[in-house]
């Protein structure tokens, strides 16, 4: 007698289950695309904000300093340098260690150091059209993309990742020094909306290493840091063994933060001296722990 087929073994099922396959990969193509729709719009946007906020400044402004060894003027040949690497373009010659300045305390900061000297003796006028420029054909091929070729391995800042994870620390670090170059002209703005939300998630992706090694929260403990605007947000951490970010935590945390979110992020970017920011921050709970957090929330290079 002929045993039946195995049901993974018939015609029927093995079709069926190939429509399965078929329709879970063109689910995540379509999940790829969207992502890297979303995320070279908001580059895209942040690109097109700073060259509005640089086409309203004057000769003064663009020499005010804006982060220690950089002026306006710096920071701007920072992202040309950057985005024109990233189109393939030959890299500037590093300088030598003698030859920078004591804000330069790394290899990384040595390789970015190229490109500010390369640019420096460049006329303002003439670097927002480099900016102009590089941003435009780098927008244009990041849309030329696909979504598998956006979505491929590729090295990032934050380690090997994909090529989409690169863009979105991008938007990061493009939207921090728009904020750098904003508090060095005194010209507040842009704090909130959908690119302050994406540079937001990089710091939260991250929140549990602020809280627990930065900010050094013991084992047992709990954390709320409650983000008042323009982005309003709660970011709950539990220390078990390690410190890992929650939905919510039962009862009163141990310690908690209230804080803008502006300057949540300045204090993360390492951009504000974290003592002098005191007076601005709500602290609660544990009053040890919460200071020892407020003032240890730097954790970028």
């Amino acid at each position: 007698m002929t045993e039946p087929p195995a049901a993974a073994d018939r015609p029927d099922q093995r079709a069926a289950e190939k429509d399965r396959a078929g329709e879970k990969d063109r689910a995540a193509e379509k999940d790829r695309a969207a992502e890297k729709d979303r995320v070279v719009e908001l580059l895209g946007r942040e690109w097109s904000v700073i060259a509005g906020l640089l086409a309203g400044l004057d000769d003064d402004a663009w020499s005010r300093p804006a982060l220690p060894g950089w002026d306006v003027h710096d920071v701007i040949a920072h992202l040309v340098g950057t985005e024109r690497t990233l189109a393939g373009a030959r890299h500037p010659d590093i300088p030598a260690d003698g030859d920078t300045g004591e804000h330069v305390r790394n290899d990384i900061g040595r390789v970015n150091e190229a490109w500010i000297v390369a640019l420096r003796d460049r006329p303002h006028a003439g670097l927002l059209a480099d900016f102009r420029t590089v941003t435009a054909e780098r927008l244009a091929s990041l849309r030329g993309m696909t979504a598998e070729e956006f979505s491929a391995p590729s090295w990032t800042p934050a380690g090997q990742a994909t090529y989409a994870r690169f863009m979105q620390i991008r938007i990061f670090d493009c939207w921090m020094h728009e904020q750098d170059i904003r508090t060095a002209v005194a010209m507040a703005g842009h704090e909130g909306g959908p690119v302050a939300e994406q540079a937001l998630r990089e710091v939260i992706a991250a929140i549990g290493y602020i809280v627990g090694k930065r900010g050094r929260a013991p084992d047992g403990s709990s954390v709320r840091i409650r983000l008042t605007g323009p982005v309003e947000r709660d970011l709950h951490v539990v220390v078990d063994g390690r410190a890992r970010p929650v939905e919510a935590i039962d009862g009163e945390p141990t310690a908690s933060l209230a804080l803008s979110s502006s300057l949540f992020m300045r204090l993360a970017g390492g951009r504000e001296d974290a003592e002098a920011a005191l007076g601005l921050i709500e602290l609660a709970g544990d009053p040890a722990l919460a200071r020892q957090l407020a003032t240890n929330l730097a954790y970028t290079i």
